[in-house]
């Protein structure tokens, strides 16, 4: 799962994803700032109301509302609704309607973060194409409207799978030593490549669902190396004997 992502610049998502942004113009809302954290505000892109092939970009809430909320995020941050698990998307409250609705979206980001435990100690990765282009992250999507002011709030959650068999992602997040490795059931966000936009934000639900396939993830060589060989050199100079005190 992923609770920290950078929103790709402006340019490079209406030259990307052939959109235009509205945004920082008079009367417009200000264009998100990176990074982006659970219930902050940041950018999807969604499927438009004319052209077959129209996107449309919208600023929102990354954390979906739940229906019956009165309020646009928790009290707490103890309860997050910006990831969904796919296996219970189309059973959970909070996400079913947006599912079944084929509300989904593409959410743009340059790159996005999940954290490394092989030295014993949380090394965040910031996770980026090796072509540097934005990823694509599936993502559904829906409207809150606040009880009492009338706002309309969009809100946006990023789709997760088991990635325990992917050679690069099962290195990340902090295994439960209790499980064995092919049964951790560690998570990963789904990119979606621009072959499949158009079926992913317009085709059936069972269409969408092909498309979250474990099989379907990046390949490793399609990330950026540098944090896994980072990691790499350091796991090398740890089992020469780390300096008294210290890991690094």
């Amino acid at each position: 799962m992923c609770n920290l992502y950078n929103v790709s610049p402006k340019e490079e998502v209406e030259r990307h994803f052939r959109v235009v942004v509205k945004a920082g113009g008079a009367g417009e809302e200000a264009y998100p700032q990176a990074p982006v954290g659970p219930f902050g505000r940041g950018l999807f892109i969604r499927a438009g109301s004319a052209a077959a092939e129209a996107r449309e970009a919208v600023i929102g809430q990354w954390g979906m509302v739940p229906p019956r909320s009165k309020q646009p995020r928790p009290a707490g941050r103890a309860i997050l609704t910006n990831n969904a698990r796919i296996e219970s998307v189309a059973e959970r409250p909070t996400y079913r309607d947006a599912w079944l609705s084929g509300r989904r979206c593409l959410i743009p980001a340059q790159s996005y973060q999940e954290p490394n435990w092989e030295t014993g100690r949380n090394i965040w990765w910031p996770l980026r194409r090796a072509d540097g282009l934005p990823w694509a992250l599936a993502g559904i999507w829906s409207e809150w409207q606040h009880p009492e002011t009338g706002e309309l709030i969009p809100n946006y959650s990023m789709l997760t799978l088991n990635c325990d068999a992917h050679p690069l992602l099962k290195r990340l997040h902090k295994p439960d030593p209790a499980l064995p490795p092919d049964a951790q059931d560690k998570r990963a966000v789904m990119p979606i490549r621009p072959e499949d936009w158009q079926a992913w934000l317009r085709g059936s639900v069972s269409e969408a669902q092909t498309l979250l396939a474990a099989e379907r993830l990046p390949a490793p060589e399609e990330f950026d190396p540098g944090p896994a060989e980072q990691t790499d050199a350091l796991l090398a100079r740890l089992r020469k004997g780390p300096p008294q005190g210290s890991l690094f």
